[in-house]
């Protein structure tokens, strides 16, 4: 069932974002998983799915597209 292939795709594409070095691209691929898991509960009927990946998808979709600063890390104090 094409169902089937879209979870087990899905799955495949967040596995693969744990291979991830650079934020961005990590932020892209599970923006991209998450719309597969999108497509796959909306065929087959699961809101809770559909939500929590459209949210996901939302969020690593936006973040990937506003620069990264880099983090500030207070000096170390002497005392």
């Amino acid at each position: 069932m094409a169902s089937e292939w879209i979870g087990w795709i899905a799955t495949a594409a967040f596995a693969r974002s744990y291979l991830c070095k650079d934020p961005v691209q990590l932020r892209r691929v599970q923006a991209f998983a998450a719309c597969l898991w999108v497509a796959y509960g909306a065929i087959i009927g699961a809101a809770p799915v559909l939500v929590a990946n459209l949210l996901v998808a939302a969020v690593a979709g936006w973040s990937s597209l506003r620069p990264l600063e880099p983090r500030k890390v207070p000096p170390a104090s002497g005392a």
